[in-house]
């Protein structure tokens, strides 16, 4: 007998050239460094050129997650694009980058589920390969998140930025006694009545504008650490793991205070967490796979590894997934 696994092949990421400090932004709003390191450990974050749009970030990253994976763009049968700013209404991000890469094969679409995008991604690519429906796919996170921030808001617009992170998961039959490797499991979450507390004011069907983001920072921060922990807690009881056996936790990148906190509940020590808030900022569903790719890049996260990820977003949606590298 045999069964089929999602194992990751590579991870890429890219972050826009122009670096937007604390600094910089004192002069936009009445907020200062010691401000915002203190209440959010963000230190800096990326922002997009005028022109570079949501699929050109995930198209780059793109690129460097298939040269990692050994692979060409014509190998990849499955695009999902976790994204709240995709480049227009319609088509979807995800079709933009498969015109971009010149795939013309498979299936191409986005997930809205926004900061927690990226998790809900490899939940459904997941699905599909191990369903048949796909051999090899291209998970990606990507946003453009300063094109919906009021920047007169000191509240919401220092906490993010732009970037994009770029996952290739292939399908792998092995015998039913192989090893685990590559997505072990995955748990997801919806509650909508939640939905006032961090939402965009605007919308096709309700006012026919982008409009911008709006927030009430200290009820997200009251349901995160909960949230987080509630379905990281359901993905290990799913695979009989421990905190104690995962080797990397990586975190939505949304404030710092969350992720120490989160941690602190869960038992998981802070150097196995990856932290890369202070140079990004809250990049919404880019954050995760932008973390992944840090991480594997400087050679902490490494083939074998038990890697926890998770996120939680406007909606409220939030997820968790358990890979092992």
């Amino acid at each position: 007998m045999s069964r089929i696994q999602s194992v990751v092949r590579g991870i890429g990421g890219y972050l826009p050239k122009r670096i937007m400090t604390n600094d910089e932004m004192s002069k936009l709003v009445d907020t200062s460094d010691e401000w915002i390191v203190q209440r959010t450990g963000i230190r800096q974050r990326h922002i997009a050129a005028e022109g570079e749009m949501t699929s050109d970030l995930a198209v780059n990253a793109a690129r460097m997650a298939l040269e990692r994976a050994g692979m060409q763009a014509g190998d990849i049968d499955l695009i999902i694009v976790g994204t709240t700013t995709a480049d227009m209404t319609f088509p979807s991000a995800a079709a933009m980058v498969q015109h971009k890469l010149g795939i013309t094969k498979g299936s191409a679409f986005d997930v809205q589920a926004v900061c927690s995008g990226f998790v809900f991604a490899v939940a459904t690519a997941d699905s599909y390969l191990k369903t048949g429906l796909a051999r090899r796919a291209l998970v990606i996170g990507a946003e453009t998140f300063s094109r919906i921030l009021d920047w007169t808001d000191r509240g919401t617009c220092v906490l993010f930025g732009d970037g994009a992170g770029a996952m290739v998961l292939e399908a792998e039959e092995v015998a039913d006694d192989a090893p685990e490797r590559g997505v072990l499991a995955s748990s997801l979450r919806t509650d909508g009545t939640h939905w006032e507390k961090l939402y965009v004011d605007g919308g096709v069907s309700s006012t026919g504008t982008v409009g911008q983001l709006r927030m009430e920072g200290r009820e997200v921060f009251k349901h995160a650490v909960g949230m987080i922990s509630d379905v990281v807690e359901d993905v290990l009881e799913k695979t009989g793991k421990t905190t104690g056996d995962l080797d990397w936790f990586v975190p939505h990148q949304a404030n710092r205070r969350i992720i120490d906190g989160a941690g602190r509940k869960l038992g998981i020590p802070e150097h196995k967490t990856v932290i890369t808030v202070d140079k990004h900022a809250n990049t919404s569903a880019a954050s995760v796979p932008l973390a992944l790719w840090v991480a594997s890049e400087d050679g902490r996260i490494k083939p074998g590894d038990l890697v926890m990820i998770e996120a939680m977003g406007g909606g409220f949606t939030w997820g968790a997934s358990l890979i092992r590298w």
